[in-house]
């Protein structure tokens, strides 16, 4: 669930921050989700209610991933980047997310849906609050489907 707060859309991609409108639109570009923003009855200047209840939850996802992207941050950490997303918001997060890797920004994405690894480089996975495997995307893939996939012996 992403928070938002009460107060503009601006305002809550711009953490409440005094910035040209420039940097704000960058941030939602880089999310893309400028167009969306740019439907909404007021645009950037439409007033959410504390949480965004009045959009829609892969709104607030978007609108949330805009901030994170807000100021060029070096560090970027992603929960549940892809929770209630649609199809388009999927690739905008891909988008994002290949970006993100272009222009050599860490991201830290934590999801427990597969669909967002593909363009990841490593993985790390836990059980139980303790880190079981970490490396390579493809090595950490092949390790789990091992784990998964047992040869089966048939009795006749």
């Amino acid at each position: 669930h992403v928070g938002l707060f009460a107060g503009t859309v601006r305002d809550n991609i711009a953490r409440f921050e005094a910035v040209p409108d420039d940097v704000v639109i960058e941030a939602a570009m880089r999310a893309g989700i400028h167009d969306m923003i740019l439907s909404l009855p007021d645009g950037y200047d439409t007033e959410l209610k504390t949480d965004g209840l009045e959009l829609s939850g892969g709104q607030r996802q978007r609108i949330g991933l805009a901030r994170a992207l807000f100021g060029a941050p070096q560090l970027v950490v992603l929960d549940e980047p892809n929770a209630h997303l649609d199809t388009q918001g999927e690739r905008a997060l891909d988008g994002v997310i290949a970006d993100l890797k272009e222009s050599e920004i860490t991201a830290v994405i934590v999801t427990h849906r597969p669909n967002v690894l593909a363009i990841v480089d490593k993985l790390l996975v836990m059980s139980d609050g303790e880190v079981e495997i970490i490396g390579p995307r493809d090595e950490v893939v092949d390790t789990l489907r091992k784990k998964i996939v047992r040869p089966v012996a048939l009795q006749a």
